[in-house]
Formats: structure tokens, sequence, C-alpha cells
């Protein structure tokens, strides 16, 4: 392999969290064949933030689209107990307010899973170094000053985490379950979000975050 032009600092060490056990080994190979060390793989929010926790490694590359609380709800509680971690998000999601809402939590950069090979390590290079990386096809539209501004961005985090949630079809409870809150609080949350997106039921929230490009059908 030809040197990169974003080189890895020696002994880099990290951790990948995504569900998808094919795009971890990608990212694994990409990542080694550079000479970094991936010390674990996590499949979950939940899991992510446990081997945060255990291993403390240099970046997280971390999917937002997960089981359990999701990669945007860890991201948050990783950076609460640890403010200082550098957190790469890895997203099939391509549009601005998904990467907005990733960056206002504190996360260090944002890739698009589209971007070529190269990007990845450009990416994973330069918040190593302690700089934020932004996909340029995310950057662009952050730049337009005429993007139109969606419902959802009138949300909470809390309410857009309980949104992306319950748009993939969890129910109230299994919500109150995964965010350690009641369902009566989750409901609270829920009729918010109706009221601000102007839905009405369930399968219209779930279409809205579908025509948002912030689930996948």
């Amino acid at each position: 392999m030809s040197t990169p032009t974003y080189p890895l600092p020696p002994s880099l060490s990290l951790v990948l969290a995504d569900d998808h056990a094919i795009v971890r080994m990608g990212f694994r190979l990409l990542l080694e064949g550079v000479g970094a060390r991936v010390l674990a793989e996590a499949d979950s929010g939940e899991t992510a933030q446990k081997l945060m926790t255990e291993l403390d490694p240099d970046v997280l590359v971390m999917d937002l689209s997960m089981p359990g609380c999701g990669g945007l709800a860890a991201l948050e509680r990783i950076l609460a107990r640890k403010p200082g971690q550098k957190v790469l998000i890895a997203s099939a999601h391509a549009d601005a307010i998904t990467a907005e809402r990733a960056l206002k939590a504190g996360a260090a950069g944002y890739l698009c899973k589209r971007s070529p090979p190269d990007e990845l390590l450009k990416a994973v290079s330069l918040v190593a170094a302690g700089q934020r990386y932004i996909d340029p096809e995310i950057a662009a539209a952050l730049r337009r000053a005429d993007r139109p501004e969606h419902p959802a961005e009138a949300l909470t985090d809390k309410e857009f985490n309980v949104f992306l949630q319950l748009a993939q079809g969890r129910s109230v409870a299994e919500v109150a379950q995964t965010f350690h809150l009641s369902p009566n609080t989750v409901g609270t949350h829920l009729y918010h979000i109706k009221q601000k997106l102007g839905v009405q039921n369930m399968a219209e929230l779930a279409m809205a975050a579908v025509r948002s490009g912030l689930i996948e059908v």
C-alpha cells in the first residue's frame, strides 16, 4: 500500500462501532493496513459506551443507526463521561440535519459511508490530530444559506433521539427502557414531537423521518 496522504499517528488506538460486521471489517482492514490498532468492535450504542470506559482509545469511529440507544445518544453519554474524547461519526445519513446534530453534540468529525476509502483515513487522521473533519458533501449542505429549515430542527436533543427511535418502529415502552425514562415522559416527548412536526400518528411520524433521510427503508 502506498504511503497515505494523511498518515496516522504511530500506535493510534481505535474502537469501531457499527451494527454491520462487514462495515467494521472493512474499516479495520483499512485502518490496520496503515498501522492503526483497532482495540475492539461494538455493534450497539451501549456496547460502544462500555468499551470506551474499559479501553479508553484515542479515537472512536461510530455509526449513528445502531440497536439500542443509537449512536447519537451514545455520543452524548460518552462525551459526558469524557468531554475530550475524539469521536468520528461514520454514517450512511448524508443529510445536513443529522450531521449538524452530531457535530453540535460534540463529534469531532462526520464522514459519509459512501465516501472513498482514502477519505476515512483522512478523517481519522484529522480527528486524531485534534482537528475537525466534515465530509465535503455535508459541508456544502451546511454552508448553503438558503437551506430550508426542516421541522425536525425544532426538536430538542432528547426529542430528536426519541423521534428517531419511534420512527424506526420501537414502542413507547421500548424507548422508555432504552433511555431510562418513564413511559409517561416518553409520551410527553411524543406529544411535543407530533406538535412540532405537524403529524397525527406514528405512520406519519415515520414518513416524516423517511422523507428527511433520517431513517432508511
